[in-house]
């Protein structure tokens, strides 16, 4: 079942590079007692998500904390070097990168994107997501092309 608008983030553990290489992080500590915007890819480095999906969110990084955001996360079923590589290579340094590199976080959200008719395997569907102390309180899922998760509609939502 896919999370829905009122629905408690579970809490999970994820991938992030720290100083000293791939750290744990819980979603449950990373959600709680803040606003957070949470923006998922099916693939670092890949046309749609690097092209489009994420340089909306660098650009507007700024506006989304400026409307009461602490926090966003960019999530895709990479590992922690990965997302790493592409935080850097698209200067998303005001991003938590999250590395959901099993999946697990995905099919706890029921965001899972079978991409294997493409070679990719199991990714996560295109999404966005505003929660408050880990409850939903927005969620846009683009089934095609970048729009009900776009750092656009995103910030209207706000």
């Amino acid at each position: 079942m896919t999370i829905a608008k009122g629905d408690k983030i579970p809490d999970i553990t994820l991938k992030t590079n720290g100083l000293k290489g791939p750290e744990d992080l819980s979603t449950g500590a990373f959600f709680s007692g803040r606003r957070v915007v949470l923006f998922a890819v099916p693939g670092a480095f890949t046309p749609g998500c690097s092209n489009t999906h994420m340089p909306g969110f660098v650009v507007n990084a700024d506006k989304l904390l400026a409307k009461g955001v602490e926090a966003i996360g960019c999530m895709a079923v990479n590992d922690a070097f990965v997302m790493d590589a592409w935080q850097k290579d698209q200067n998303a340094q005001a991003f938590t990168m999250l590395a959901d590199g099993n999946a697990e976080f995905t099919r706890a959200l029921g965001m899972e994107l079978d991409a294997s008719g493409g070679g990719m395997g199991l990714r996560s569907k295109r999404f966005a997501l505003i929660a408050d102390d880990g409850v939903v309180e927005y969620l846009g899922i683009d089934e095609k092309g970048v729009d009900a998760s776009s750092a656009e509609t995103v910030l209207e939502k706000l």
